[in-house]
């Protein structure tokens, strides 16, 4: 089984184009987002739309809940709600009971594992920040490998004999008994690097890969800009941070 794993999206439509047209020629089998499908970018329905034709496994983001109100907003920062706001003002009730209906975590095939956040208590959103945090997720893992976004930035955490973190692009898990992988971003990279963030994940041979792709992003600022969002959700774009 071939997967192909979607960071967290953020209504960034020319990202995941730019992403899914990449994918289309790797030939997967699946594809998979850790959700935050929606928020801070002006193109959330067309989002979904992709995600929903391509028939994605997808899973609820802490943004995907606040935009249907089963998370409250108090302490997300002012850009966030704003965005949150406008964004559960532009969707259709078709399109937030799709996000509403969101699992918080699903496992897959008896491979994979797909969640937004942690594995333990996914609804509380917290982010994994050290090698505690990671171990507690590991430690409830019952497939040899589980992706997950939230932080946007790439990274695994990999249990040998011993826990490592690594921040390599390329992987073979056939060597580590856990595996617990942030996949990035595909529209709202923060490791400094703006391109489009996506993974790529072979069962049968245990090869993981990060990809990097480019996007029009000059579109995609354009658009947040002329839906009346907050500039800086623009800005912030063109530094991957």
């Amino acid at each position: 089984m071939r997967y192909g794993i979607l960071g967290d999206i953020h209504g960034n439509l020319e990202a995941l184009d730019a992403v899914l047209s990449s994918l289309a020629k790797e030939g997967v089998d699946r594809v998979l987002s850790v959700g935050d499908v929606v928020g801070y970018g002006a193109d959330p329905s067309a989002c979904i739309g992709r995600l929903r034709d391509i028939d994605a496994a997808v899973v609820a983001g802490n943004h995907d809940w606040a935009v249907v109100g089963k998370l409250d907003t108090t302490f997300f920062n002012f850009y966030a709600k704003e965005a949150v706001d406008w964004t559960a003002s532009v969707l259709g009730r078709d399109e937030l009971e799709w996000l509403g209906g969101l699992p918080l975590v699903r496992e897959l095939d008896g491979l994979i594992t797909v969640g937004h956040a942690t594995l333990v208590d996914p609804e509380q959103f917290e982010y994994i920040q050290s090698y505690y945090d990671a171990a507690r997720s590991i430690n409830v893992m019952r497939t040899p490998v589980a992706v997950l976004g939230h932080s946007h930035v790439p990274l695994a955490f990999l249990m040998k004999d011993s826990l490592a973190l690594s921040v390599a692009t390329r992987l073979d898990l056939r060597e580590v008994r856990r595996a617990l992988i942030n996949v990035g971003s595909v529209g709202q990279p923060r490791d400094e690097n703006p391109k489009a963030a996506y993974a790529l994940y072979d069962a049968a041979t245990g090869s993981y890969r990060l990809n990097r792709v480019r996007y029009d992003m000059r579109s995609t600022c354009d658009k947040i800009r002329q839906a009346g969002l907050p500039g800086i959700l623009a800005d912030r774009l063109r530094f991957g941070r």
